[in-house]
């Protein structure tokens, strides 16, 4: 026999046996219900025989990389007919008697099974040799064989399925590293040019304008407001992402209210088309971080400008309901399909209906990420007439 061949011809093959913790049980199974003193797994090829795994109780010394010629082996034919070799005795075996096989490694008792992969390509054999002979011929005996070297293949499959999938992930996992990278550097570096074009627009707004320039102003601030409520929330997936969370401060608010009411006023700056209605009631103070509060708002009044149906009001409401604060915000339009819903608040995930109005998908990520900072919740309801968004949290100050 040769043992000098390079081991990582066949390295992959070797591993991926050798990892199995089945196929060691499986051989020793064969070994012990058959009285054979070697079994093994080979990578059988048109011009190598490899040992995979074996378990040999005769010292015929092989062990996972040894090669055999592959000429002077039976698996060899196993492999070119494409069949199982099955011989309880050599010295009465009309077609191998004189075979120099057996007469060179001094067996009489041999069995090969083919093993296949899920698409049918030869892998190799399991086989196995005794230097006497055995009752090998038998359906159960060749029963055992076919069963075990079907699992084997099962376990190649399994092995190659599972690498690809780590390689996949690993290649996401590296690919969405550099996007976060990406995004937070790109999110920080757009706060500049936003801040530089609010200073310009109030610059602008402390001359003497007229009424026509005064409404543009009014638009390009709204603007400018939603690009800074943007950078906001990719910043926020950035410290999310990197372990930092989202950071709330709370405290008792008694300008909620008002900073609600602005949001719908930036909004509907933007789209004069689309009604807003909105009804603010808080009778108390509300415990929260109202700046957190309102981009929550934002995203969720954005949204509803995005997908609600035009022409019909989106409906807010924000009141204290049973000592706690609750927010929604109802707009008409399609409905959102059952499949969506249960990733609707997943960052980067993107529905399928009005696709040329989307944005980054964060929106709503970021919103119940605030939501949940508050120790409150965030659900969605969707029927053929109208979405709901609703908002709500424990407010002890009420």
């Amino acid at each position: 026999m040769n043992t000098s061949f390079k081991r990582h011809d066949f390295q992959e093959d070797i591993d991926a046996i050798g990892r199995s913790t089945v196929i060691p049980t499986l051989l020793e199974t064969i070994v012990l219900a058959t009285g054979m003193g070697f079994a093994a797994v080979a990578r059988v090829t048109e011009a190598r025989w490899v040992t995979c795994r074996a378990v040999d109780t005769i010292s015929f010394g092989l062990t996972p990389g040894d090669e055999l010629d592959i000429e002077s082996t039976l698996c060899h034919e196993v492999r070119q007919f494409d069949q199982e070799i099955v011989i309880d005795d050599v010295a009465s075996d009309p077609v191998y008697v004189n075979h120099h096989c057996p007469a060179r490694y001094g067996f009489r008792g041999y069995i090969s099974v083919p093993i296949r992969r899920a698409d049918g390509s030869f892998f190799g054999t399991l086989c196995a040799i005794d230097p006497e002979p055995h009752k090998l011929s038998d359906e159960r005996v060749l029963g055992m064989f076919r069963l075990f070297s079907q699992m084997i293949g099962e376990v190649l499959d399994a092995a190659e399925a599972l690498a690809e999938s780590e390689e996949e992930l690993s290649l996401e996992r590296g690919l969405a590293e550099v996007q976060e990278q990406f995004i937070a550097i790109l999110a920080h570096d757009l706060r500049n040019p936003v801040s530089a074009l609010s200073s310009g627009l109030r610059m602008i707004e402390r001359r003497d304008i007229d009424a026509a320039t005064i409404e543009l102003v009014g638009f390009m601030r709204a603007s400018v407001n939603r690009m800074a409520l943007l950078i906001e929330n990719l910043l926020d997936q950035a410290r999310k992402r990197n372990g930092g969370g989202i950071v709330i401060e709370r405290s008792q608010a008694e300008d909620l209210g008002a900073a609600l009411s602005q949001v719908s006023a930036e909004l509907q700056t933007v789209t004069p088309d689309q009604g807003i209605k909105t009804t603010i009631e808080l009778s108390a103070p509300v415990y929260c971080d109202v700046a957190r509060i309102s981009q929550l708002y934002s995203n969720l009044l954005g949204n509803a400008v995005t997908h609600g149906a035009s022409g019909k009001p989106i409906e807010v409401a924000a009141r204290l309901v049973d000592g706690d604060f609750v927010l929604t915000v109802a707009n008409s339009g399609d409905r959102i399909p059952e499949d969506l819903l249960p990733t609707i608040f997943m960052p980067f995930e993107r529905t399928s209906n009005r696709p040329s109005r989307e944005g980054l998908g964060l929106g709503l990520f970021i919103a119940m990420e605030i939501a949940k900072g508050h120790g409150g919740t965030l659900t969605v309801t969707s029927n053929e007439d109208e979405t709901v968004f609703t908002f709500r949290m424990p407010n002890p100050a009420s």
